[in-house]
């Protein structure tokens, strides 16, 4: 076998993909260069691709040794009958998480569970030719759950810190959120969903991107209701995190966190973490070797900073608990979203440095809406090295969003299946996919839903693959409807089904009067994404696209306001058992909050708060005429005509 061809087969033995099509149905073979980076950043011992003849043999015979996989799913707790190849006695039990146990038995070459396992992560160990593996077994439904009946709900979405009131601090707060939620659900709506609440980098310099956060195991702390009291005598003109960070010290600075005895491990490592980056710098990877390895010194550590994260996330998790509580006594939902990844510099790959991949980062190859492809700028977590903890990194940030949310997005859920990682370095097109375990991960998520009665959706726009789709539509996964995107494609824009959350864009397209007039191609010309001579082109797609929706709602033009009351009737008439309406696109907002493809350092991603005060929202009459027109579609037959506002 030659070095080339043995490295491809290592490639794809490892899960690295050779070969794969991007999103503009391009052809792309991999070079030997990304591969020999990727495998090693997955384990594989290679220096070249001259090692990989050696490295594959060794992976293929450890491959042939191993009793049981690092991961088994139990759908419904029936667990698969395991092949076991060893002659001799065998013993093999699984030991449930309550502590009971359940043994396997032997029948010839088989081994199988003596009853159905309950719901739940176990593990499983067998012992044979004097040797002893174990592995965790996932016993999980084979569906999320669902509230039960059938639903015609809707709601609205929004940024929280953008969320002000005249009672607000610098960002909006968990009061603004309940406001919110109040007036949505007095008007006939059931949910209000909402970008991750996780925490991000606010000390100078910020990074105030909600999907860039320094953990997925934690809520930000500048969420937090400190009461009218604190509120400034004049709100700045932009989401200036930094100012509400300090707001937030200044209010829990006389504030002592409970006994570390009543607090949990991740908690404490948490806030220790925290107080060691002010001493010692952002950048954890530059600090002395034993702070890097996860055990700073006490003099390594701001006590002040440790002790306030402590509060911090005390507070918030007793607030946001209070908060779940009151609006599911009122029937109201939250919906909340999974971030795909973690900040390079924030906790989660500091605290668990084996599970993610050193020098990757993570992105997508090019496609319609981002021809020279996206570094998203974050590691990857390792499949394997996830595998062998037996996903419990996953379970817990899907367990945290779960336990709040009444609907969870999960953001890129096409990960689940393959992730493009791009070795640091290297352009974003010399990049290649790296597949994962999507059975198990499904299950995890599965499980997770059934635990917190929390329905699930999977963000499955871009370049899907099929199986992605099938998943869904076998654990009654919702995915996602965007009539921006359907109005994009050539043929006739279908109407939503029963399997999708409708929208008309989401935090990642422009606002609807943004769309309709193209101002988001401006600014993409504007900031380097799209090159000034193909900007007509881009701009006539866009007017076919307007043009091709208008059609499809038997409208003549394309006038913002009765265009989009006649969209938003039309998508709550839909099979869709869920549609959720931009806020700001009630007031006909033309600039959207994120421009992707630019950093918050370039453009003020994620930094501008909505043009309008929540007291001046809930009280404008054609506001209030979109949301009664979203309602009066969602409880009419599906042929009834609904009015737009005038």
């Amino acid at each position: 076998m030659d070095e080339l061809k043995a490295l491809r087969s290592l490639a794809r033995a490892m899960g690295v993909h050779t070969h794969y099509t991007d999103g503009l149905g391009k052809q792309v073979t991999v070079a030997p260069e990304t591969l020999i980076r990727i495998c090693i950043a997955v384990g594989a011992p290679i220096a070249s691709a001259g090692d990989a003849v050696d490295v594959l043999h060794a992976h293929r015979a450890a491959s042939r040794t191993g009793l049981v996989p690092p991961v088994l799913v139990a759908w419904d707790g029936n667990l698969p009958q395991l092949a076991i190849s060893r002659a001799g006695p065998v013993h093999a039990e699984v030991r449930l998480a309550d502590g009971d146990v359940i043994p396997l038995e032997r029948s010839g070459a088989k081994l199988r569970a003596t009853r159905a396992l309950p719901l739940g992560y176990h593990r499983l160990t067998v012992e044979a030719g004097g040797r002893q593996e174990a592995c965790t077994v996932i016993a999980a439904p084979a569906t999320a759950w669902r509230r039960p009946g059938s639903h015609r709900s809707w709601g609205v979405g929004a940024q929280l810190a953008a969320l002000r009131s005249a009672r607000s601090r610098s960002v909006g707060d968990l009061q603004d959120l309940e406001s919110l939620c109040d007036w949505v659900r007095r008007r006939g709506g059931d949910v209000v969903t909402l970008l991750p609440l996780l925490p991000t980098f606010n000390s100078e310099p910020p990074e105030p991107s909600p999907y860039s956060p320094v953990s997925r195991l934690f809520w930000s702390e500048i969420i937090l209701d400190l009461g009218d009291a604190h509120r400034p005598s004049a709100r700045p003109r932009t989401l200036d995190v930094t100012r509400a960070d300090a707001e937030v010290r200044a209010a829990l600075a006389g504030l002592q966190p409970p006994p570390q005895s009543l607090l949990d491990e991740e908690l404490i490592g948490y806030a220790r973490f925290r107080g060691a980056q002010a001493r010692l710098g952002r950048n954890w990877r530059d600090w002395p070797t034993n702070a890097r390895a996860g055990t700073p010194e006490p003099d390594q550590i701001d006590s002040d900073v440790e002790r306030f994260h402590l509060v911090a996330q005390t507070l918030v998790r007793r607030q946001l608990h209070d908060v779940r509580q009151r609006l599911e006594h009122d029937g109201f939902r939250l919906g909340l979203d999974l971030a795909v990844g973690v900040h390079p510099d924030g906790y989660d790959p500091w605290s668990r440095q084996s599970l993610f991949g050193e020098r990757m980062s993570v992105g997508a190859p090019p496609d319609a809406g981002f021809p020279g492809g996206q570094d998203w700028g974050f590691a990857p977590v390792l499949p394997e090295a996830s595998r062998r903890e037996g996903h419990r990194y996953l379970a817990a940030c899907i367990a945290l969003q779960a336990g709040l949310a009444g609907v969870l997005r999960v953001d890129h859920i096409m990960a689940w299946t393959r992730l493009y990682w791009i070795p640091c370095g290297f352009g974003v097109r010399e990049g290649t996919y790296v597949s994962y375990p999507a059975e198990e991960l499904f299950a995890v998520l599965a499980l997770e839903s059934d635990r917190n009665r929390c329905e699930v959706v999977g963000e499955n726009l871009g370049t899907v693959p099929p199986k992605i789709d099938e998943a869904l539509a076998r654990h009654r996964i919702w995915g996602m409807y965007l009539a921006q995107f359907e109005a994009a494609k050539v043929a006739a824009v279908p109407a939503p089904t029963g399997a999708d959350v409708a929208l008309v864009g989401t935090h990642d397209t422009p606002t609807f009067a943004g769309w309709l007039a193209g101002s988001d191609i401006t600014e993409q010309v504007r900031y380097g994404l799209l090159a000034i001579h193909a900007a007509p082109a881009v701009m006539k797609k866009r007017s076919l696209a307007t043009r091709r929706l208008a059609k499809r709602l038997d409208r003549s033009g394309v006038e913002p306001r009765a265009f989009l009351a006649e969209l938003l009737g039309w998508l709550g008439r839909s099979a869709s058992p869920l549609v959720i309406a931009w806020l700001e696109d009630l007031w006909l907002e033309d600039r959207a909050v994120n421009l992707p493809g630019t950093s918050s350092s370039v453009r003020p991603n994620w930094q501008r708060p909505m043009s309008r005060l929540l007291d001046d929202i809930m009280t404008d009459p054609l506001v209030d005429a979109f949301l009664a027109c979203l309602q009066d579609a969602r409880t009419a037959a599906p042929a009834t005509p609904v009015n737009p506002p005038t």
